[in-house]
């Protein structure tokens, strides 16, 4: 894809997931890739498994590859890690804001606590690490490309998860007004709006036959995405092919936001 290659790019919640095709796939075009992850690898053997696949992927590419620890909901670590990022790198070229948690709970028992969390991590985080990279591109003048991994939840309610769809709400508001203010300035924003993907952290309703059904009727095209598609999508948008593109969120979703209930014609007539 034109105009990766060489490029410096930092995906946060890289080890796993969506997160981790992202890094892979960038890459695979060319790209050197910072990877950030939440905890110290030596805390969970499943951590340091993805971990390591990871890194593994990456480096079979050939390209400049560095881990960056961080909790992108604590300001001290995410202008730590993105320092180490452009360091290890020689500079940031492209953000990735994939991190994020979802919390299940029927809104009247969710507690402020669990709703602070997860906007602290999806909405506070990306404004974060967002920030630290636009000082980095005015500071040496040079063009720039933020992307926000979102939901198609910024725009569809998801009962349940309250603080999770307002925190993706959040995140489009976070994308066009981005956007709109550093156009002029050579940096573009936009998001990426997945909707029933497969991942590991989906493993439950994948491998349940009564659920995996239960989520692809919802969908137009009878079936979740993958995480490299996800993937590909992130990468054009950082690529040269979406240099006249800004403010935008691209749902990759399968036509989950088409309103599916009502794909037969019906009249009220």
């Amino acid at each position: 894809m034109e105009g990766l290659k060489g490029k410096n790019v930092l995906v946060t919640g890289g080890s796993s997931g969506i997160g981790q095709a992202i890094a892979v796939r960038f890459a695979e075009y060319g790209a050197n890739v910072a990877i950030n992850y939440l905890g110290r690898a030596e805390e969970a053997a499943d951590t340091e498994k993805q971990l390591h696949a990871c890194v593994r992927r990456v480096k079979q590419q050939g390209v400049r590859d560095v881990l960056v620890q961080g909790d992108v909901s604590k300001e001290d670590d995410v202008v730590r890690m993105v320092d180490d990022a452009s360091r290890g790198l020689g500079g940031i070229d492209v953000l990735v804001n994939n991190a994020g948690i979802q919390i299940s709970r029927p809104s009247h028992d969710l507690s402020s606590g669990d709703f602070e969390k997860v906007l602290a991590i999806n909405l506070r985080g990306a404004f974060l690490c967002a920030r630290e990279a636009l000082r980095r591109y005015l500071a040496a003048a040079t063009p720039g490309v933020i992307i926000n991994i979102s939901s198609v939840h910024q725009q569809i309610p998801k009962p349940g998860y309250l603080g999770y769809s307002v925190s993706k709400g959040g995140m489009q508001n976070l994308t066009t007004t981005l956007a709109l203010e550093y156009a002029g300035r050579g940096i573009r924003v936009n998001g990426v709006g997945p909707g029933a993907t497969i991942t590991p952290i989906n493993q439950a309703w994948i491998e349940d036959p009564g659920k995996k059904a239960q989520v692809e009727e919802h969908i137009p095209m009878a079936r979740a995405g993958t995480a490299n598609e996800m993937a590909g999508v992130t990468c054009f948008l950082a690529s040269d092919d979406a240099a006249y593109i800004t403010g935008q969120t691209l749902y990759v979703d399968g036509g989950l936001t088409l309103y599916p209930s009502f794909k037969d014609p019906w009249s009220s007539e």
